[in-house]
């Protein structure tokens, strides 16, 4: 009868421990704070690469589990470049970015680039320019010396005109005519003894008298229509004189009050040209500032014509100046980090005022967004985040491929139609994109997006863990006394130091590996603190710790609650003591999320004569995944190899999953279901005390399988729902001890005896543990009598003779039926 002693796995391998005597301090408050990252050598030569190289395309993508401090390393490094001062010379101009009022297309606002404070300092100086324009100006028009000059003109052009109307008075009394202006007109009417005709005498007149008159009346009033001309002409140049007389008087005035600023945007030809526009649109529109004292502070908006277009707006708006970007004060590249990357956050906005039942938009209304804040420097989001937003994946492949930006609206995008729409002049654009997200998101773009390898050239990927190490160890110390600081927690002691060590190995399953999951450490932290201070503890030591553990757990474990007390009454059958043929109890393990739990589940087998193989009665009813199906068709190749090499196989089975309504998946349950097979045809009882997992290969290897300490710790439950014999356990695949990081209550068992882990290599080894009887190894084409695998042998070739005896009598049936 085979040693199972030399199966079981030794309760020191059940668990990872560490000692607290190996740590070199009593209490955390001795510890100085961490202050760089644990592991992750790999994922930060990446991001220091990707950030050091300053070509197009190198863009980073980091991958890695939440938790795994991604945002933090990438926070650290980017100010750790931003402050290093060998960089300062090789790192490009920071600058304010400024939209200005287009004189030539109001709706396509024109960008300037300034140095850092200038836009506050240009912004300032022309609202103080309007407001001294306001002032100044009227008073030019209400001096003395400009009235004189005013009143001369006009009295020019009175004089001349009067002269004109005076010699066509002449000309109509040398002809005998009078000429009457009035406000209706003039009239042209004959003389007689020096006064106006009557029509009666007109009348009176002979035909060749009249028609002296009317011609003569005629040759008059082609004179006057010149005349009139002339005057109207007198009358132009007169207020064209007056007017250039006014842009004189005005732009002399002008000209003093902008000739500082001029010269102080000498090397800015965009801001020189703007303010030489500016000064144009003044000087065309002096009305503006005439009455400006009696104007409000803040005109209402009216309709001002302008060069190119009109303004449906403040007249006042081509002297605002919008600051998009403002890096006054700023000494390095900036660091954007975008929480919430949906269009108007990461590309900006354009806002737009209602009027008279429309809506309008100017150049003041243009709002940035994160890429215009992050311009020179490095900008950071979430990928998930930013596909949930349509439209923003699109359109930041092709800011980065453009290298320009500008505020626009995301419907322009798909062509719908927007009232009186912006189209600012692009802003010039350079910076790092950084995206964060999980490896799923990664493959996903990489494979269907055929720019996203030319624009994100480097990865970066967080390990969700790192080894067992002496300064990992001492480093994760420094992270508990860094975290208690930050979150003004109590100081863990050696011990409760040490039992946070050991949850970080069951996070990750892995006797030599700790989890970088920060995140979900700083929770169990918080936790451990509140129940010490329950207890008004001055430090957080081990029980506090597995309060919080087991707290958590009781938190989000109600469904597997509710399961066992189904297996304790009865409702789920499940058999933990004894031993039955062709039944097994396998491992399942739910996952909820945010919590995961193992429970045994029956798995049965039913062997009889056939030729349909391996029936899977979860597939046949849809409740099986692609794994599982997988699994189950390696156990064809299995028996196959091992019993079929002399003789075809004639075998019917069929394997249920008992009390199973949900799809199965993963193929662990492999060599369960094997062992219930194989036990059907032996005949041999299997011991339900032993819970099975393992996938397993068609030469009969047994595979390792993930989520181990769930299953095991699920067997135990159930077993200890009823009572522990000292006889139960599980075994497992022999790869999968390294991964046991069992719970105090499960190693506790185990090295009382109460409770047995066992490891196996191979099926053989699998059926002597749950059968108590030797496999048998082939020897001359033929097994060991007595043996498992010479019963199971004996077994097929028993069905395979039944089978050739059934169809040879059906043969001979149909020869007889045909003879008669």
């Amino acid at each position: 009868m085979p040693s199972l002693e030399q199966y079981e796995v030794p309760w020191q391998k059940s668990c990872w421990s560490c000692d607290p005597a190996s740590l070199t301090f009593q209490s955390t408050d001795e510890l100085p704070p961490l202050d760089r990252f644990i592991g992750q050598h790999r994922a930060i030569e990446a991001i220091r690469f990707g950030l050091e190289v300053d070509k197009p395309g190198y863009n980073l993508f980091v991958t890695g589990l939440t938790g795994t401090g991604k945002t933090s390393v990438i926070k650290a490094h980017l100010q750790s470049i931003v402050d290093d001062p060998e960089r300062q010379g090789k790192r490009k101009p920071i600058s304010d970015w400024c939209y200005v009022h287009n004189f030539d297309d109001p709706d396509r606002p024109r960008v300037i680039r300034l140095s850092p404070g200038q836009g506050r300092f240009f912004r300032y100086r022309l609202t103080e320019l309007l407001r001294t324009l306001r002032e100044e100006i009227p008073k030019i028009f209400q001096s003395e010396e400009y009235e004189t000059q005013r009143r001369g003109l006009e009295e020019a052009g009175r004089q001349a005109t009067q002269q004109l109307t005076a010699e066509l008075e002449q000309q109509a009394l040398a002809a005998n005519f009078a000429i009457q202006f009035s406000q209706g007109g003039l009239s042209i009417f004959p003389l007689v003894d020096h006064r106006p005709m009557a029509p009666e005498e007109y009348q009176q007149l002979g035909p060749e008298a009249r028609k002296a008159i009317d011609d003569k009346r005629e040759e008059l009033m082609a004179q006057t229509q010149d005349t009139m001309a002339k005057v109207r002409e007198i009358e132009k140049d007169t207020a064209n004189k007056i007017k250039e007389s006014e842009r004189v008087a005005a732009g002399q005035r002008i000209s003093v009050l902008l000739r500082e600023l001029m010269d102080s945007c000498r090397d800015i030809p965009a801001m020189r040209d703007y303010l030489a526009r500016l000064t144009e649109y003044v000087l065309d529109n002096l009305n503006l500032f005439k009455e400006a004292e009696a104007a409000p502070a803040q005109p209402v908006p009216m309709p001002v014509q302008a060069k190119g277009g009109s303004l449906a707006r403040n007249p006042f708006i081509p002297f605002e100046i919008n600051i998009l970007v403002d890096n006054a004060g700023v000494q390095t590249p900036p660091i954007v980090i975008e929480p919430n990357p949906n269009w108007g956050n990461i590309f900006g906005r354009i806002e737009r005022r209602a009027l008279m039942g429309a809506y309008f938009s100017d150049h003041t209304m243009l709002k940035p967004g994160s890429i215009h804040r992050a311009n020179g420097g490095y900008l950071v989001f979430n990928a998930r985040e930013m596909l949930m937003n349509p439209g923003v994946w699109e359109g930041l492949k092709r800011v980065i491929r453009n290298k320009e930006i500008s505020p626009e609206d995301p419907t322009q995008q798909s062509g719908f139609f927007i009232t009186e729409g912006l189209r600012p002049e692009p802003m010039p654009l350079e910076m790092k994109v950084i995206i964060t997200g999980d490896e799923s998101i990664y493959r996903m773009l990489n494979a269907n997006d055929e720019d996203f390898w030319d624009l994100f050239k480097v990865k970066a990927e967080f390990d969700y863990r790192v080894d067992i190490t002496e300064e990992n160890l001492q480093a994760y110390c420094g992270f508990i006394s860094r975290t208690c600081t930050e979150e003004e927690l109590l100081p863990f002691d050696a011990i409760g130091a040490t039992r946070v060590l050991e949850h970080a190995a069951r996070l990750v399953s892995d006797q030599t590996k700790l989890s970088t999951r920060f995140g979900q450490i700083k929770d169990l932290l918080i936790e451990a603190d509140y129940w010490a201070r329950k207890e008004a503890s001055q430090r957080v030591g081990a029980e506090h710790v597995r309060k919080a553990v087991e707290q958590k757990v009781y938190r989000l474990n109600l469904i597997e609650e509710r399961i066992r007390e189904m297996v304790a009454e009865g409702t789920l059958l499940l058999n933990v003591a004894g031993s039955v043929v062709g039944q097994v109890n396998g491992l399942a393990v739910y996952d909820l999320g945010d919590f995961t739990f193992g429970r045994p589940i029956r798995i049965t087998a039913q062997t009889f004569a056939g030729r349909r193989g391996v029936i899977n009665i979860e597939r046949e009813a849809a409740l099986s995944g692609q794994t599982h199906d997988k699994g189950v068709l390696i156990l064809s190749g299995y028996l196959g190899a091992k019993y079929g090499q002399e003789k075809p196989l004639t075998l019917s089975t069929s394997l249920c999953f008992e009390q199973s309504y949900e799809v199965a998946d993963g193929d662990s349950a492999s060599s369960t279901e094997l062992y219930a097979i194989l036990s059907s045809l032996s005949g041999l009882p299997l011991k339900q005390g032993i819970a099975v997992t393992g996938s397993v290969n068609q030469k009969g290897e047994v595979q390792p399988i993930g989520g181990v300490n769930q299953k095991v710790e699920g067997m135990f439950d159930a077993c200890r729902l009823f009572e522990l014999t000292s006889e139960q356990g599980v075994m497992i695949p022999h790869q999968n001890v390294k991964n046991l990081v069992l719970r105090e209550d499960v190693v506790a068992a185990v090295k009382e005896g109460k409770f047995h882990i066992y490891a196996v290599k191979t099926i053989d080894e699998g059926l002597e543990i749950l059968t108590g009887y030797p496999a048998g190894a082939r020897q001359d084409d033929s097994y060991p009598p007595g043996t498992i695998n010479y019963l199971v042998d004996q077994r097929l070739q028993e069905l395979n003779q039944s089978m050739r005896g059934y169809y040879g009598d059906l043969v001979a049936g149909v020869g007889a039926d045909s003879a008669l």
